[in-house]
């Protein structure tokens, strides 16, 4: 029996549609390989050129069709010269509305520093393997599109902390965890909450919060840096962290911090999830410049693919979507071990040509 999965793909902009054509190529052969699953794309229209062309960036079908699919498969979005008339870029009108729309309070992301991959760091000691995971149905960004304004002289955005949504991602925190290996330097499994509690009333009810569901996981260590410390610590002593939780903004900054000690923005997938939905796309930027010219590093975008499968074989009880996924994420290991490194990673390997080798190492 082969389980359907309907998946609503957004191309993006710039080298997005690139990437994705890797990512897709990648699935379908891990389909091949595995049996017992597979996916049907639907390809729907948004971004930034969309908006460039027809002046609109997510048309009402696209957003039906999304949400009355299995998973959403995104590609990077957005192009810096096309802006609204506020100045904001557009992407958040898919991402940001999409998360809120669909309660997809969970902005997972999978941080390694894979094999062969250069790090700036000369601290990785036992290496880097992390999740970090972001609040993402409140925080900061809760005034996304409703900041108050006066006489356009003053703005303010207002951070906002509620109990339920403190507790639902703390507890993912925790059963992340527990499903994991514990960090690289002394194998415990280990919670973080990061926070700014010694200044801001709302971040100490987060760290309460955080410490009154840590009781119900006593196998699982805890710890609390605050976010101006958990910089340093990064880049001192990488290898200690297993799981990290953060408020929306805080954990959208330290990602990309994460993302740049592990080899840049070409090796950051992500996933943000709900308890019905789930979007998955890679963590960098549509980088126009090289959009086009075969240079753009897919593995964020394939690896964004495997964390797909992950959770749609976990939603639905599918062995061969869960090996499928596997499968990726050890075959993207056998290539960059075999120096096969795309351009951001000093290599010479083409955006095809990377895809190439994630199939043939799927097929081996």
């Amino acid at each position: 029996m082969t389980d359907t999965f309907n998946i609503a793909r957004f191309d993006g902009d710039g080298i997005g549609p690139e990437i994705m054509h890797e990512a897709i190529k990648v699935i379908k052969a891990a389909e091949s390989v595995v049996g017992g699953f597979r996916c049907d794309f639907t390809s729907l229209a948004a971004g930034a050129a969309l908006y460039r062309d027809k002046g609109v960036v997510y048309p009402d079908e696209s957003r039906q069709t999304a949400e009355d699919a299995d998973a959403i498969f995104l590609s990077s979005m957005g192009l810096p010269d096309v802006t609204k008339a506020d100045g904001t870029e557009v992407q958040g009108d898919i991402i940001v509305v999409t998360r809120k729309e669909l309660d997809l309070y969970q902005g997972v992301r999978p941080v390694r520093l894979r094999p062969n991959v250069p790090s700036p760091l000369r601290t990785a000691g036992k290496g880097i393997d992390m999740v970090i995971l972001r609040e993402q149905s409140e925080g900061l960004f809760a005034s996304y599109q409703s900041s108050h304004s006066v006489y356009d002289q003053v703005y303010s955005d207002s951070m906002i902390i509620t109990r339920r949504g403190s507790e639902r991602i703390c507890r993912t925190a925790f059963e992340i965890a527990r499903r994991r290996s514990g960090s690289p330097a002394d194998g415990i499994s280990r919670v973080t909450c990061v926070d700014k509690s010694n200044n801001f009333q709302a971040m100490a009810f987060f760290n309460r919060v955080f410490n009154e569901i840590a009781h119900g996981f006593p196998e699982v260590a805890t710890d609390h840096i605050y976010i101006d410390a958990i910089m340093l610590h990064m880049l001192q002593q990488p290898d200690r962290f297993d799981v990290l939780v953060l408020e929306n903004m805080y954990g959208d900054i330290l990602s990309d911090l994460t993302a740049g000690i592990t080899g840049g923005m070409g090796f950051a997938p992500s996933g943000d999830i709900g308890d019905k939905h789930a979007m998955f796309q890679c963590a960098g930027g549509s980088a126009p410049d090289i959009a086009g010219r075969n240079l753009a590093n897919p593995a964020a975008q394939i690896l964004s693919g495997a964390m797909m499968l992950d959770w749609l074989g976990r939603r639905h009880d599918v062995p061969g979507a869960l090996q499928a996924a596997s499968s990726i994420d050890a075959a993207i290991d056998t290539v960059l071990q075999a120096g096969y490194l795309t351009g951001d990673a000093g290599g010479t390997t083409t955006t095809s040509g990377f895809g190439d080798q994630v199939v043939a190492a799927l097929q081996a």
